[in-house]
């Protein structure tokens, strides 16, 4: 089982522009709002065509602009989940099961098919039910019934969770765990969460405006991002384009300091990076060691985010001003320091206004060169 993907599709403000390859796996496509991901599987899918390139499912070409050949979505045999499910609303959920399966199937085999699918997922008792009388949980449940039913090549899922809250997002999650576990194939997961993604898929490709950032292992993209659009998606708040200054030093102009690295920076670096739970207090001046004003403490469950200003600015930094992007322009300036409230306790907790000296730790800075 494989997949090849090379597209390119213009659009007057945007332009797709993706190459990947995938076999046997789940491979997450991850990336913010409008980035091209679900235009991607759109792609796949043949519900978007592309202006150029090839598209090669199991061997099956699906789309090659230079042989001309652009077979429709029902001749491409993919499954793709929307968010919504897109039931069919005036079938039941046993003819929703099967509006998928191949009529040269025998009306036996077919029965089986959707039986053995119902089950699956634990929704026989609703097989005489319209997908109105579903909750969303339930509707999902046969969505992905469905899928498996029609015998896919390749699976696609475009946010399934987006539209559920976490209680039942994290019970619904363990249904996908048996659609993939019963699905040998490719299998390609859009999303704009790590942690989900991380849950789910073998390797991920980072996306930002219709181009593939980085791609690496889920783990990997984790313990070490190669670019900007990767940091930011793998959860690190505290993020600056930076000027290289040395081998070991860069120059953070939003922040208006200088930041030494544990390790050799690269001569076209990009930005910097640094979590927000690895800021740590310090008692006296040194490297990496500044002075930091709490600007705004923001409590939840068990952490707390101080929004902090560096009182150590250099002189020539740029100085936040009055505008319509004043407030993003106000974050930008300032770093995030995350407070675990469990192992802390809240008289840990400093109050806006206070001063305190914080060191950003050298060996966890990460530098990306794109």
């Amino acid at each position: 089982m494989s997949l090849h993907v090379d597209i390119v599709k213009r659009f007057p403000a945007f332009d797709l522009e993706v190459c990947f390859d995938a076999e046997n796996e789940v491979m997450g496509l991850l990336g913010a709002s409008g980035c091209g991901k679900s235009l991607t599987m759109r792609a796949i899918a043949g519900i978007e065509r592309p202006d150029e390139g090839r598209i090669v499912v199991n061997d099956q070409v699906f789309f090659d602009s230079a042989a001309k050949v652009n077979l429709s979505p029902q001749m491409r045999k993919t499954a793709l989940l929307f968010q919504n499910y897109m039931l069919f609303p005036n079938l039941t959920v046993e003819d929703n099961v099967a509006a998928g399966i191949s009529r040269s199937i025998s009306a036996a085999d077919r029965s089986a098919i959707v039986q053995r699918e119902l089950a699956r997922f634990d929704v026989q008792p609703f097989a005489k039910r319209y997908p109105a009388q579903l909750s969303g949980g339930q509707q999902q449940r046969v969505a992905l019934a469905r899928m498996l039913a029609a015998d896919p090549c390749i699976l696609m899922l475009d946010e399934p969770f987006s539209a559920l809250d976490s209680h039942l997002k994290s019970i619904l999650e363990q249904n996908l765990s048996s659609l993939f576990d019963a699905f040998d194939g490719t299998i390609v997961y859009v999303s704009h969460d790590i942690d989900e993604a991380l849950r789910f898929c073998d390797s991920i490709a980072v996306m930002e405006h219709g181009r593939i950032m980085e791609r690496a292992g889920a783990r990997e993209l984790v313990d070490n991002p190669q670019s900007l659009a990767g940091l930011k998606l793998s959860g690190v708040k505290n993020t600056c384009d930076v000027v290289r200054v040395d081998d070991c030093r860069v120059y953070c102009p939003d922040w208006g300091i200088t930041l030494e690295a544990a390790r050799s920076v690269p001569d076209d670096v990009r930005a910097v990076g640094v979590r927000a739970f690895y800021l740590e207090k310090a008692d006296a001046p040194g490297p990496n060691v500044f002075r930091m004003r709490v600007d705004r403490v923001t409590e939840s469950r068990f952490e707390a985010m101080v929004l902090l200003s560096c009182l150590d600015r250099s002189s020539d930094a740029d100085v936040l001003v009055e505008s319509t992007e004043a407030e993003m322009r106000f974050l930008h300036q300032r770093l995030f320091w995350r407070i675990n409230l469990l192992y802390e306790g809240r008289e840990a907790l400093p109050r806006v206004g206070d001063e305190t000296l914080l060191r950003i730790p050298p060996e966890h800075l990460y530098l990306v060169d794109r």
